[in-house]
């Protein structure tokens, strides 16, 4: 199951960027249209548009950057206080999936060449990015979906690429073979212990919304990878619809019945000394943790690696992306209750912001500089959840809070 390629001096450029000419009108936003907050104006955000009584205003949130084009998922913040976001190919008009927020601009990284997809070259372009995320070394990690639209997933398209954040240069791509990275896989996120073996391994949760679910753990010197807890109940949605804004989360297609999201294993976060892996469900109230150990060793079955879960019990709300510090504490996205919560080391839990500005907070980001950064991008909003019409508000945020956590340091 060997499969990665090694870039010594960048990638590989492509021809003409996914799909038809752009079909934006002259007053709308182009993708790089990101605005830094100045005015008044700006603090005009979308709100949630059902909010309990009960939900108290907690925590002080900053909006960071403001998003008029397509919506972002994933952000990652360097040692050096650079940011990076990403724009999945969900519907979104997308003319690249990966970017630094620069002075106020949404610029394509690490290059306008390798965001530039088109059909035939999906083994060396990027086709459509889930997440960013910044390892512990400070070289970004790009998680490629290989999907489009959700759609099956193309031949050589699911990779993680990494990037030298030094000379800003792709230094390694990794494949995943088919029978790891599956038809109907859908990679989502991504963390790292980089004291295993000669390069590190990447633990990366595949969410698929039809088909197994599961984790995939790579080998990032030798570029093998595995599956692990494959279609394993606790990757598994759970059978409940999340209430998001005063109504339950479910697929309403135009015409036919709404359906339930079973989308799988989403978020995920580890321990600092590399021992335990925390993951949720998207649709799911409980949270989970595996024995890494057991994970990373290739000669134990999936029952061996079963055998060390352990439900760390209903937590009253449902996740997207988690986060960890070096305190050994997890941060998880509340999208029920606009809010982000931490769960300390006795098992606790605590609300670190809450606001009704944080619709859908997406994925979480700890920063060197004291903020925890994370997106809002009104996922529930989109035209499949509500018969086709996107009720979606723009612009889309990046906030940040602050907290007394710090990021997880190399070894």
């Amino acid at each position: 199951m060997r499969a990665w390629k090694w870039f010594a001096g960048g990638v590989i450029a492509a021809g003409l960027a996914w799909g038809c000419a752009s079909t934006k009108g002259k007053d709308q936003a182009t993708q790089g249209d990101v605005r830094t907050p100045r005015s008044s104006a700006d603090a005009q955000l979308a709100s949630a548009k059902s909010v309990p009584a009960s939900q108290r205003l907690m925590g002080n949130i900053e909006p960071v950057a403001l998003f008029d084009g397509p919506m972002p998922t994933g952000v990652a913040a360097s040692r050096q206080g650079r940011i990076f976001v990403n724009y999945p190919k969900w519907g979104d008009d997308v003319d690249y999936t990966v970017a630094e927020i620069k002075n106020g601009r949404s610029i394509p990284f690490p290059s306008a060449e390798i965001n530039q997809y088109q059909k035939g070259l999906e083994a060396d372009t990027l086709v459509s990015v889930q997440s960013v995320v910044v390892d512990p070394s400070d070289r970004l990690w790009i998680v490629d979906t290989g999907s489009i639209k959700f759609g099956p997933a193309m031949e050589n398209g699911p990779k993680l690429v990494g990037v030298d954040l030094k000379t800003n240069r792709v230094i390694k791509t990794i494949h995943f073979p088919p029978d790891v990275a599956l038809k109907t896989s859908y990679l989502n996120d991504v963390r790292f212990d980089l004291r295993r073996g000669t390069g590190g391994m990447a633990f990366i949760t595949d969410s698929a919304q039809k088909g197994p679910n599961g984790i995939i753990v790579v080998d990032l010197d030798t570029g093998r990878s595995w599956r692990r807890l494959h279609d394993h109940p606790s990757t598994k949605a759970e059978r409940i619809a999340p209430m998001v804004e005063g109504e339950p989360l479910k697929m309403r297609p135009p015409v036919r019945p709404e359906q339930p999201m079973t989308m799988g294993s989403d978020g995920i976060a580890i321990s600092p000394d590399g021992k335990t892996l925390f993951y949720t469900p998207l649709i799911a109230h409980h949270l989970y943790s595996v024995s890494v150990d057991a994970l990373a060793d290739e000669s134990k079955d999936d029952s061996a690696v079963a055998a060390t879960v352990q439900d760390l019990g209903d937590r009253g709300f449902a996740s997207d992306g988690l986060g960890e510090d070096a305190q050994g504490r997890v941060y998880l996205t509340d999208y029920e209750n606009n809010a982000i919560r931490r769960r300390g080391t006795d098992g606790s839990y605590e609300i670190i912001a809450q606001d009704p500005r944080m619709i859908w907070p997406d994925t979480i980001a700890l920063g060197h500089d004291g903020y925890l950064y994370f997106t809002a991008n009104q996922l529930n909003r989109q035209a499949q959840f509500h018969r086709g019409r996107d009720l979606r508000q723009r612009p889309f945020v990046l906030f940040r809070t602050r907290v007394d956590g710090m990021p997880l340091e190399a070894p």
